[in-house]
């Protein structure tokens, strides 16, 4: 396998991710928000999880160490409502659901986290989290349960009064909350309700908010701020947003990311894969059919914060990709500036689509570094 050579010397290296240029030293800190064991993994998620995890490579390839913490949110209403419509516990459904997944990524050749925090492990840093952000005045307690003020983030995201509503109502922020000052304030700690865990609080009995969960977590692993933050695009709105104010207003950081990397969603026909629209494509399937590699591939073969829509001729046509590219890697030692192009290409915008280009016209190291530093080996 060709291995990239580390940086030496006195270069610093920098990635671009979204217009922005980031100088990093040794390490790059790197927050991904997880799963939500509760369903099976289609090919949306795939694909934010293959970013991912090409990104670490990429910083690899460039000389930095990626230290990467993925979280999985195994308390929550919407996972709590699935398990009890298969009659089993919430945090054992939640167990078989995160098994599935981890075999699913390994299969995808996704790289295991560094960290990987649960969210029913998080249940004391949200408290301390809730009653630093009440003691502040950014967020306040009404009938035990403890609300953010999320206007002026809202404001600040630049999301319309209608849209951030509808997205509200949508991932289950309730803004219809009669308890709430204003319907766009998000649950910090949410008080309790029959048939839900629940956690003594100073507030009463009752369970983390989702956006508490990813501040707490983010913030206890990496402190104030991170590197770069990850996700799917369609989390960009409330909970990105949300958390990433939460998290804000407590240490008075800001940002707490340097850069995002909002992955673009996957769509059949033009419509977001879901559930209750019938049109998942499962991983699982995906896999029974082609090799990891051609799935990477097809995932990879367009910029990470484009949408897109799945037709199975893709997988055809990354198939045949994948094969030009190893057979360009059969070729022998080619010129140093090829090299220095893929470098260059994946440290701007992770630029795959060119640098598949250059491998494949110029072969050798360079059709090598690429395979090897897309995990399509």
């Amino acid at each position: 396998m060709y291995q990239a050579t580390p940086r030496t010397g006195t270069g610093l290296a920098s990635i671009t991710l979204g217009g922005r240029s980031m100088p990093l030293m040794d390490q790059a800190r790197i927050y991904a928000c997880g799963i939500t064991p509760y369903d099976v993994t289609h090919l949306g998620h795939a694909a934010t999880f293959v970013w991912v995890d090409t990104l670490t490579r990429v910083l690899r390839t460039l000389g930095v160490e990626p230290v990467l913490c993925r979280n999985v949110t195994d308390v929550d209403d919407v996972l709590v409502r699935a398990a009890k419509r298969e009659g089993l516990r919430y945090d054992d459904f939640a167990a078989f659901g995160e098994f599935r997944f981890e075999g699913e990524m390994a299969a995808l050749n996704v790289r295991a986290p560094d960290y990987e925090p649960r969210a029913h492990r998080y249940v004391r840093p949200v408290i301390r989290l809730a009653a630093a952000l009440v003691e502040s005045g950014a967020a306040y307690v009404r009938d035990g349960s403890v609300y953010f003020r999320g206007g002026p983030a809202v404001e600040a995201a630049g999301t319309g009064r209608d849209e951030a509503l509808r997205l509200a109502a949508q991932f289950g922020d309730r803004p219809g909350d009669p308890a709430k000052d204003a319907p766009l304030d998000a649950a910090v700690w949410q008080a309790g309700e029959p048939g839900y865990p629940a956690w003594d609080s100073p507030w009463g009995p009752g369970r983390p908010g989702w956006h508490a969960e990813c501040a707490a977590m983010a913030l206890s692993v990496f402190g104030p701020a991170v590197d770069i933050h990850a996700g799917g695009a369609d989390l960009k709105f409330p909970h990105h947003t949300l958390h990433a104010a939460m998290a804000e207003a407590l240490t008075g950081v800001r940002p707490c990311a340097r850069a995002w990397l909002h992955v673009g969603t996957v769509t059949i026909g033009g419509a977001k894969m879901a559930k209750s629209a019938g049109n998942l494509v499962l991983a699982e399937d995906l896999l029974a059919v082609q090799p990891a590699a051609v799935i990477r591939l097809m995932i990879l073969a367009r910029p990470w914060a484009s949408s897109w829509d799945y037709t199975p001729a893709l997988l055809t046509e990354a198939a045949n990709r994948l094969e030009a590219l190893h057979r360009a890697s059969g070729l022998p030692h080619t010129r140093p500036s090829a090299v220095a192009e893929i470098r260059r290409l994946l440290g701007t915008d992770l630029d795959v689509p060119a640098a598949l280009d250059v491998a494949t016209d110029a072969g050798g190291d360079a059709a090598r570094l690429l395979t090897s530093t897309l995990g399509l080996t």
